[in-house]
Formats: structure tokens, sequence, C-alpha cells
């Protein structure tokens, strides 16, 4: 499975840059040859001129300045809809609906990753205790943090601010640059 999901970030991958306008058109860049260069490429962090531009006061303030957005008071706490959450800044697929649980903490929380390779963690000491911080691989962007308190089958949360995600319905990823996700909502055949 794990080799699947990656296989399909792979192929996601090769879509594009994505870029939001101000209208929520996405763009598109040209994929390399080399798939390293090419994820790096499709999923480059704007300049700070155009992350002004396309972020939010609140989004910038999270994904640029390691910020935290409000429990509760924040766009996909009580998301219930199947689909994927991709990086606001960069469009890096990172989580997806059928690994969010219900953790009462105000904020969307995973038990793991769409793809381990898109997330980078490392230590934050900006309060009392350590904690590990989570941040998107091509755009940095601060995402939030993972904690060993979540349920089965990994025993972790990732609890993520909203204001670092894009959420992209399951009706929507037909036709997207996303589409091979789809996969990851299809129910296991029975032989």
């Amino acid at each position: 499975m794990k080799r699947l999901l990656t296989a399909l970030a792979l192929m996601a991958a090769a879509g594009g840059a994505w870029l939001a306008s101000a209208d929520g058109e996405w763009g598109t860049a040209a994929s390399t040859i080399n798939q390293q260069q090419a994820d790096a490429g499709d999923y480059a962090k704007p300049s700070e001129t155009e992350l002004r531009k396309l972020l939010t006061p609140l989004q910038y303030e999270v994904t640029q300045n390691d910020g935290t957005e409000r429990p509760f008071k924040n766009a996909y706490w009580n998301e219930k809809r199947e689909g994927i959450y991709v990086d606001i800044v960069s469009g890096e697929p990172l989580f997806s609906s059928k690994d969010k649980f219900v953790s009462g903490t105000g904020w969307p929380s995973f038990t793991k990753p769409i793809d381990g390779a898109q997330v980078v963690e490392q230590t934050d000491y900006k309060l009392i205790f350590p904690r590990t911080e989570v941040r998107s691989k091509y755009a940095d962007s601060h995402l939030g943090h993972v904690f060993k308190d979540g349920p089965a089958p990994t025993g972790l949360r990732y609890c993520i601010n909203s204001a670092s995600l894009r959420f992209i319905p399951k009706s929507e990823l037909n036709g997207s640059r996303y589409e091979k996700f789809l996969a990851l909502f299809e129910e296991p055949r029975s032989s």
C-alpha cells in the first residue's frame, strides 16, 4: 500500500505547478525529466511578493511565521467530506480524509500523511517542552505538530492548522492534477 501511495504521489506531481490566483484558478508548469527536479519545480514556493498576494494574513502568519490559528474557529476542524488536503502555498498533497479523525482539539487531525516523504519533521523548542513540528517538503510551510497520542494504526496525531491547507473534495479530484488520488477512496475488491 505504501508503494502504491508513493507512486500515486509521484504521478500527481507530474501535473505541473499549483498556483492559485485571486479567483482560485490553477496554473501549471512544465515537468522535467528528472522526477526529483519535477517534484521540486511542481511544488515550488512562490516569491515573497506572490505569497503576500496569494495568502490571507492568517495563512501567511501560520505558514511563514510558524503561527497557530484558533481552535474550533478554522475551516477544516469539522470537515467531514472525503478528499485530500494540500499545502496552501505549493499544492503539495499532504493528508487524506481517510486518515482524518476527531481529536477534540479543534484542529484537523490525521493519523498519517498521504506520503511521509512530503512532510518534514523537526524539533520545535518554542514552548517549555520540545515538540515535533511538521513542515511541507518543498514550500517549507509550517503545518502544525505531530504527537504520539493518536489512535491506531499509527498512534500518531498530526495536529494541523487549517490555514496551511487547501481542501480538495473527492468530487473535484477527477480531471484535476490530483486525479490519481481517487484511488485512495476506492473500496478494495474482494476475491
